[in-house]
């Protein structure tokens, strides 16, 4: 399974958002691009515990979904997503972009973090799943665009 932490994988997931316009169209979803690059953003603040949303931990969605998270199998096509995640409005794509890619720098460079801080939602994950799903969520939205 591919890993955020990876080299390859990484500089992979950073070649293909340089792909990602503000025109391009999803192949399912509700999300335009600059919606969906705002919305990359925040899993990525939660690794590096600079999020400012607040989760409240559910043991329902922890049980069903915390596996999924990290396991090989893709995440679904228009799964639900959870309100506080929800991307919607208008978005300057340019500066989302940038966002994304200062976020997905600052986790790179936190990558060896061994003592990350426990998911507001899932709790505690090693770094190997940390690692599996940042990238699987990243390569999921940018599937969505056909990247």
């Amino acid at each position: 399974m591919k890993s955020f932490f990876q080299q390859e994988a990484y500089q992979g997931l950073q070649n293909r958002l340089e792909e990602i316009q503000p025109e391009s169209q999803p192949l399912w979803g509700k999300m335009n691009a600059g919606q969906m690059i705002n919305h990359c953003q925040e899993p990525l603040k939660i690794a590096v515990n600079k999020s400012e949303k607040v989760l409240r931990p559910n043991w329902l969605v922890k049980l069903l979904f915390k596996k999924m998270l990290y396991s090989p199998k893709p995440f679904r096509k228009n799964a639900p997503t959870p309100p506080e995640f929800r991307s919607t409005g208008d978005f300057d794509f340019e500066k989302e972009k940038a966002e994304l890619q200062k976020w997905m720098q600052e986790l790179w460079e936190d990558r060896d973090n061994e003592n990350r801080v426990a998911h507001p939602v899932f709790g505690k994950f090693t770094k190997e799943q940390w690692g599996i799903m940042q990238w699987k969520h990243l390569n999921h939205h940018f599937e969505q665009f056909g990247i």
